[in-house]
């Protein structure tokens, strides 16, 4: 059984329209695992039928949209199979002296109500654990039963899925990818919210690290696992000719905004080209020289395309555990340092002396010329592949 938590505060055609998503990223996930099974729908839950109940469970607790998933017994919607069912699932797990909770519910089901159930099914787990005791605030063992209008559902444990609203069901954005921690975790958290993702990569060539390019592809690859079924694309652009120009560069302390305001350029012209409607970026406030407020303000206008920074807010150490939840942490990344950043980088560069700086090296026709150096990589079910 499949819960989801935030698509039931949408009107009932956006539900229909998500849930409808969401079941089909299931059914792609589950295709991807080699798992035969039959969904339904009923009010309220979405139910996997199948031959493996626990990879099934596993497999759709991963999928965006999902608040949890358990494996569950279909009985009878009266209080006896529900009960009976319940004594089962307890006898496996509940041992004398350990406490216990029952959470009712009931829905379409009449004669009785939802306390009336949790209360016979807690007399029928005494009367074949009498040694065991009851406690509703904290117990040792937890039995949810629910009464529905298609059956009696008794379970017994949960895996918890990773909430937001299912992929697909908002535009595209393009997220700039890179080999560290954080972005990652940024268009992790943008497809959570439905998002669909294209990756955007700078190429630093010999001004990067040697590990650089393999990390960035595993970190695309790793998210594609997150969206099995669907294609994930990656666009990788050379920044070596930029790169050429600002190592010359009189100041070496603006190089880092000038470098963040090109990947925007260059970004929000692939955007344009593919419709699609925002940016995302790593951006977390204060981090490093360039992600101070003034820095941002001055970077953000490079592009016309919005800037999405779902990271501004969080502590280093609150992405690096959602990194390494989502699978994309990697704690000896080799070397994936960058020579062009300087010793002592500006905290708050003036607009006006970037604007100048960019206009002397026409860094328009630069960021156009990197458009065209497009490499396609594309990630299905956590491999990628050259695309051309």
């Amino acid at each position: 059984m499949i819960r989801y938590s935030e698509i039931f505060l949408k009107s009932e055609p956006v539900k229909r329209r998500f849930i409808s998503i969401m079941t089909e990223n299931i059914r792609l996930a589950l295709e991807a695992e080699g798992l035969t099974h039959r969904i339904e729908t009923p009010r309220g839950r979405v139910l996997i039928y199948g031959d493996e109940p626990r990879r099934i469970a596993a497999a759709a607790a991963r999928t965006f949209g999902v608040a949890s998933a358990s494996v569950c017994t279909v009985t009878t919607a009266d209080i006896e199979g529900i009960s009976a069912t319940a004594v089962e699932h307890a006898e496996r797990r509940l041992r004398p002296g350990m406490s216990f909770a029952v959470r009712a519910r009931r829905s379409g089901v009449t004669g009785f109500n939802s306390q009336e159930l949790g209360a016979a099914v807690g007399s029928a787990v005494l009367d074949r654990i009498p040694e065991a005791r009851v406690d509703l605030t904290a117990p040792d063992y937890e039995v949810f039963v629910e009464a529905r209008e298609f059956g009696g559902l008794v379970y017994d444990e949960m895996i918890r899925g990773p909430g937001g609203l299912p992929y697909g069901t908002q535009d595209e954005v393009i997220g700039l990818l890179s080999a560290g921690i954080d972005s990652p975790v940024a268009s992790w958290l943008m497809m959570r919210r439905g998002c669909r993702m294209v990756h955007v990569n700078m190429r630093s060539g010999r001004f990067g690290g040697e590990d650089e390019e393999k990390n960035v592809l595993a970190n695309h690859a790793r998210l594609s696992a997150w969206v099995p079924g669907h294609p994930l694309d990656l666009l990788v652009v050379e920044m070596e000719p930029f790169f050429e120009v600002i190592t010359g560069l009189k100041e070496p302390r603006y190089r880092c905004i000038l470098c963040k305001r090109f990947m925007l350029r260059v970004a929000g012209i692939l955007a344009e080209e593919r419709g699609a409607y925002a940016l995302v970026n790593g951006d977390n406030l204060g981090q490093v020289a360039s992600q101070t407020l003034a820095n941002m303000a001055v970077i953000a206008p490079a592009t016309p395309v919005p800037v999405l920074r779902p990271l501004i807010g969080f502590d280093k150490e609150e992405i690096i555990e959602r990194a390494r939840v989502i699978g994309t942490f990697n704690a000896r990344p080799g070397n994936v340092g960058c020579t062009v950043a300087p010793r002592y980088p500006s905290t708050a560069a003036p607009a006006e002396t970037i604007a100048q700086i960019e206009e002397e090296n026409d860094v328009a026709s630069l960021a156009e010329q990197a458009a065209r150096t497009v490499r396609r990589y594309r990630a299905k079910n956590g491999v990628v592949e050259e695309a051309g």
